[in-house]
């Protein structure tokens, strides 16, 4: 595949939040990244170390975005405990899962409240161990996840972090070798990937004779299928908890998110495995870097449906660079969404005149706009229109700044809760980046962007059905 020349990539300037509050707040918060990682694993049930309001919140999103009944559980603090401590909480609560449920995983994600209050949640958990030995099976996962500091993407990579320095065991100790499994890929799949996204790649790395361990996996657990069973306390589907034991024989680790590289720096040190790492799968130029990673790896040569999906993206690129070349867009995103549309749209010749992350992100540095804002949805609505962008892409809470503004909103990331199957949506990959391609043109070419329309003389007697019209 001839390599596409590089793209001037300018130094964004970052400008830090200088509001004491959020207005239209974009930010979903790392314990919801955390609780998602979790829910990724098959048999987990994530349990909040907060109120029950903090766990309420973040089940109604995650309910209105993938329109499934979500196992959460919480601690439930109250006046007492946050302000005495809440171990017993913890130490009752996991007893009190593991005694009716019996699932393979739990999650303790922490909340503000009890970060605030100084809680140590590790220690919680050993003396649960020491209190309740007949429940050594069931794995326990602490992560420290306070909602105010990060965001979603930083919260996932700490929740992927604490399994994988929990599960999976070292080398020296567990007899694993890289490559002893010759066929076997460890993908670590960022929060920026969804559903639809996963199950691509799955099916791209079958292509190439390859078994791909998804951790953690979304797209088994998360893709809205019917079950056998009426309900479930703990998730179906996602990955095995004996599969983390495995990872340690794995040929390579891909890794799809700049975010993840803390989850990926604990897993190489302890198993050893080699990984490549992509900061996203949007575009020609990073589907092409997968694509020759993935027949390196499986020395296999790419399959001619991979390559006729090349060649149908660029002939949508051709296609689409009429309308979305010179187009001015706002995008408000997590930081890899964020590099991975900016990347996207500047080789496609368009602008990004309004950028906004949720939080700070060294990934930043690397998007293709003028100046990246920490902020809000308000932060991105005041610089869409002193900019005078004409396409907003954001979640579904950008639909009445859209509204204000007058343009067209495309609807990307978490969560989306006013479309059905938004998180089924595949962005990545030569047709998914296709897909958005297209719709990207539609949408300016609603736009009636520079169309010259018929001229009618005044002279000329019309019937009068057309003078009407």
């Amino acid at each position: 595949m001839p390599e596409p020349p590089p793209i001037q990539r300018p130094v964004p300037d970052i400008v830090r939040r200088n509001k004491a509050l959020s207005v239209s707040p974009l930010k979903a918060s790392s314990t919801l990244g955390a609780s998602l990682a979790l829910l990724g694993v098959n048999r987990s049930l994530p349990m909040l170390h907060g109120s029950q309001g903090c766990t309420a919140f973040g089940k109604i999103f995650f309910i209105q975005h993938f329109r499934e009944p979500m196992p959460l559980q919480t601690t439930a603090m109250d006046q007492v405990s946050t302000i005495m401590g809440g171990d017993d909480a913890v130490v009752e609560g996991l007893a009190t899962i593991c005694g009716k449920h019996r699932p393979a995983l739990i999650g303790v994600p922490t909340t503000g409240l009890v970060e605030t209050q100084g809680a140590d949640v590790r220690r919680a958990v050993q003396r649960f161990r020491v209190e309740h030995p007949e429940y050594a099976d069931v794995a326990v996962v602490p992560v420290s996840t306070p909602d105010y500091a990060g965001s979603l993407e930083s919260g996932f990579n700490a929740g992927l972090r604490a399994m994988i320095e929990e599960l999976v065991p070292r080398a020296s100790a567990a007899g694993t070798r890289p490559g002893r499994r010759r066929r076997q890929v460890t993908v670590l799949a960022g929060s920026a990937l969804t559903v639809g996204d996963i199950e691509y790649l799955k099916d791209l790395l079958e292509r190439f004779r390859l078994r791909p361990v998804v951790v953690p996996d979304i797209a088994d657990a998360l893709d809205g299928h019917l079950v056998g069973t009426d309900f479930s306390p703990t998730t179906v589907g996602g990955t095995s908890i004996d599969e983390f034991a495995t990872l340690g024989d794995s040929v390579a680790t891909l890794v799809i998110g700049r975010s993840l590289d803390g989850a990926a720096d604990a897993l190489a040190a302890r198993t050893g495995v080699p990984d490549h790492r992509f900061p996203h799968l949007m575009g020609l130029q990073a589907v092409d870097r997968l694509v020759q990673t993935l027949a390196v790896i499986s020395a296999e040569p790419v399959p001619e449906r991979i390559t006729r999906q090349r060649s149908q993206l660029q002939d949508a690129m051709l296609d689409a660079h009429f309308s979305v070349g010179q187009a001015r867009i706002a995008i408000a995103a997590d930081p890899d969404l964020l590099l991975a549309f900016s990347e996207l749209l500047a080789a496609m010749g368009a602008e990004v005149v309004a950028a906004v992350a949720p939080s700070n992100a060294p990934v930043l540095k690397e998007v293709f706009a003028e100046r990246v804002k920490i902020g809000d949805l308000e932060d991105l609505e005041q610089a869409a229109r002193e900019h005078r962008a004409e396409v907003m892409i954001t979640n579904s809470h950008g639909v009445h700044t859209a509204e204000r503004l007058g343009i067209p909103l495309l609807r990307a990331g978490f969560p989306q809760f006013d479309l059905v199957g938004g998180y089924q949506r595949q962005w990545i990959g030569y047709q998914g980046t296709r897909q958005t391609l297209f719709d990207l043109a539609n949408i300016m070419l609603s736009l009636e962007k520079g169309e010259i329309h018929p001229y009618r003389s005044r002279l000329k007697q019309w019937p009068d059905a057309e003078r009407a019209a």
